[in-house]
């Protein structure tokens, strides 16, 4: 066999190995999507159904003939989830804002100011990511309950208003612009103030977005706390008012009305999620590199 023929084998062979890898990588991707993608199948599949055409299945059927939406207007009106929902945006807005504002100056603090005993401080601040947010519950609690803020939207965003992980994100994002920036906007006499908002905040804006994407799915879905420090229905998120649902609203047995609950609640996640993802993993990806 000629060299040039022994080559063109070679690539040839090449290319059906990187093709089969290929597939095998689509086959594997393509099982995984359908394996994290059926629940959510399941779920929207569930409340297009009527009550009794569910009850009659026996063996599960995965489509249906004949939906309806009757389950959906029975969401809104058998149970107050239209005041739900607005609780849970009130919340999500609010505490993400505060979240974004503290958190943002701690970074800066962390990443561009020099002051005696820094690196201590960010350690010990570092530690708090080992203790589980359970073990705080109680103190917030009894914080909470003895400042008399208990069924309120104070009493609710406190607590969520800082975070360990997102201060350290943005500090290592805002430690990768050039400290020479800083020293010119120094000589110009730009306070630290200014060049934050001037330089630092546009330059890291895709981690900014990341997090405060992160906050508001995390405040949509949080349950504990809201659970705990609120027993007024007129104060309940749309994680809590899930249970109220069950209990007072539909009935346990009334599956495919609680399915179209979830399905209300998670859409808004969803959307935000789809119309956000590249900058959330741009985000990611920025906040975890150096140099």
């Amino acid at each position: 066999m000629r060299p040039d023929q022994d080559t063109a084998a070679r690539e040839a062979r090449l290319r059906r190995r990187d093709g089969a890898r290929t597939a095998l990588q689509y086959l594997l991707l393509s099982v995984w999507a359908v394996v994290v993608l059926f629940p959510f199948y399941w779920m929207l599949l569930t409340s297009l159904k009527s009550y009794g055409a569910y009850n009659s299945e026996h063996i599960p059927v995965f489509f249906t003939l004949q939906p309806t939406a009757e389950n959906y207007i029975n969401a809104f009106t058998a149970v107050p989830l239209g005041g739900y929902l607005l609780n849970t945006l009130i919340f999500s807005l609010l505490t993400t804002a505060v979240m974004v504002v503290t958190t943002t100056l701690a970074a800066y603090a962390f990443a561009r100011l020099r002051f005696r005993g820094r690196d201590l401080v960010f350690g010990l601040f570092l530690s708090m990511m080992m203790i589980p947010t359970e073990l705080v519950v109680i103190t917030n609690f009894v914080t909470i309950t003895n400042m008399g803020l208990r069924n309120t939207f104070a009493g609710l965003v406190l607590p969520s208003i800082t975070s360990v992980f997102y201060t350290y994100l943005l500090k290592e994002n805002f430690e990768q612009v050039p400290d020479e920036l800083y020293r010119a906007a120094k000589v110009d006499g730009t306070s630290d103030f200014k060049y934050l908002w001037k330089v630092m905040l546009p330059i890291c804006r895709p981690t900014l977005v990341t997090i405060t994407i992160l906050k508001l799915i995390e405040c949509w879905n949080s349950y504990v706390w809201p659970r705990l420090i609120t027993d007024d229905p007129a104060y309940y998120l749309v994680s809590n008012g899930i249970q109220e649902i069950r209990e007072n609203g539909f009935g346990r047995e009334n599956i495919p009305a609680m399915m179209a609950a979830v399905v209300v609640i998670s859409v808004p996640l969803i959307l935000l999620f789809l119309a956000f993802r590249k900058k959330i993993m741009e985000g990611v990806s920025r906040g975890g590199t150096k140099g």
